[in-house]
């Protein structure tokens, strides 16, 4: 970010605009800037620039270290807004990297340049929701990805929601570090195929409860089952 404690940092651009128009900052009011990756900056607002930039007298500038395990959730791609909604609270919960999937029996495909258009709605939605969440690392929101190519990077902890498990995500063991990966299916279900696929790449099943959530919520529920017991909310 190029900050420094005692210095004055310009705003500009989008955020600039956004701060000074939108928000309507003024001068004295306390803010803090991130670039989204871990670097950020606190202070209070010294000028407003007309509607377009504020200057930030910085106070405090600080990198958040990378989080402890990392939290990755492969989401199969919902139909209509629900992919938005599963970023955007998956973002707020504190998911690091969200990974959309296109799975077998997913109503909805991305190709071409409805994909395009879809990819950068999910990830200007984790910016935003990152933004309210007061983070100051946003998730990263990869490419759509095939069951091929999901089950090629697997590594680490991997859990696969399937409705049928055995066993429940609540009372699996969970690394205190490294990745842990959850694979969150389509309202259709994983096909069996699918599951055979991560399974063998090192993938387990696992249930979150006695009842069925939808693809646009289960990877939320199960973000804060894992963030909870791993001590990342402690």
């Amino acid at each position: 970010m190029g900050a420094r404690v005692g210095g004055v940092l310009r705003l500009g651009g989008p955020e600039g605009r956004h701060a000074a128009s939108v928000r309507r900052l003024r001068a004295g009011e306390e803010i803090v800037l991130t670039d989204g990756r871990g670097n950020a900056a606190a202070g209070t607002v010294a000028a407003v620039e007309g509607r377009e930039a504020l200057k930030v007298a910085l106070a405090r500038v600080w990198q958040e270290p990378s989080p402890r395990p990392w939290l990755t959730v492969v989401q199969a791609l919902p139909k209509g807004d629900r992919g938005e909604l599963a970023v955007e609270t998956m973002t707020e919960t504190g998911v690091d990297a969200i990974v959309p999937w296109a799975a077998a029996r997913c109503v909805t495909q991305w190709r071409g340049e409805r994909g395009a258009k879809s990819l950068a709605r999910w990830r200007a939605t984790a910016r935003e929701a990152g933004k309210q969440a007061r983070r100051v690392r946003f998730p990263q929101v990869g490419e759509a990805h095939t069951t091929r190519e999901v089950a090629r990077e697997l590594g680490g902890f991997v859990a696969v929601l399937h409705e049928a498990a055995a066993e429940p995500l609540a009372t699996a063991e969970l690394p205190e570090t490294g990745d842990i990966t959850v694979i969150v299916g389509p309202e259709g279900g994983i096909t069996d195929e699918e599951l055979a696929a991560f399974t063998n790449a090192g993938a387990r099943a696992y249930r979150l409860g006695p009842t069925v959530l939808r693809t646009s919520t289960a990877g939320t529920a199960a973000a804060a089952v894992i963030l909870a017991r791993t001590g990342r909310w402690g």
